[in-house]
């Protein structure tokens, strides 16, 4: 679905993505609007799809989720059967941050958010128990030296 956004929506989608939390009052403030104006526009995006789901940012080292692996997987199998079984077992999985089928010799790559190398291993056997591939590469994220879910909005050019 194509939806003309203005300057005035990346505006409003610049701050909800800042701070979701903001009342209507402040997200008026800030992009110079008023309150009716802002929230029409905002239920005109969430209409269209542009605005989702809304939720909390949560800090995963204070939690004690301190390893990050990203995993390669490789599999000779591509029946339909095998990627329902497949999918099935990531979306089961809270552990699976983000999933990504590719183009080129790795077939997915996994973000995965655990406590620690051990509680990786178990989410290994679990996957493999479930669901044959063919190669599996884990990768440890030394630090993370950049994570964002905000959108480059100003590269969006009005239609």
């Amino acid at each position: 679905m194509s939806v003309r956004i203005d300057d005035m929506d990346r505006k409003i989608l610049a701050e909800l993505q800042r701070d979701a939390s903001q009342s209507l009052d402040e997200i008026a403030a800030r992009v110079g609007s008023s309150k009716t104006p802002v929230w029409n526009r905002i239920r005109k995006m969430k209409g269209a799809g542009i605005i989702g789901q809304q939720t909390v940012l949560l800090d995963a080292e204070a939690l004690g989720f301190e390893a990050t692996f990203f995993v390669l997987i490789r599999t000779s199998e591509h029946e339909a059967d095998w990627q329902r079984k497949f999918l099935k077992a990531l979306r089961d999985r809270p552990e699976v941050q983000e999933a990504h089928r590719l183009a080129g010799d790795i077939d997915y790559i996994l973000k995965v958010r655990v406590r620690n190398a051990r509680a990786y291993d178990a989410f290994y056997q679990a996957l493999i128990s479930e669901v044959r591939v063919y190669n599996v590469t884990a990768l440890l994220s030394m630090e993370e030296i950049k994570s964002t879910t905000m959108l480059p909005l100003n590269a969006l050019a009005e239609a």
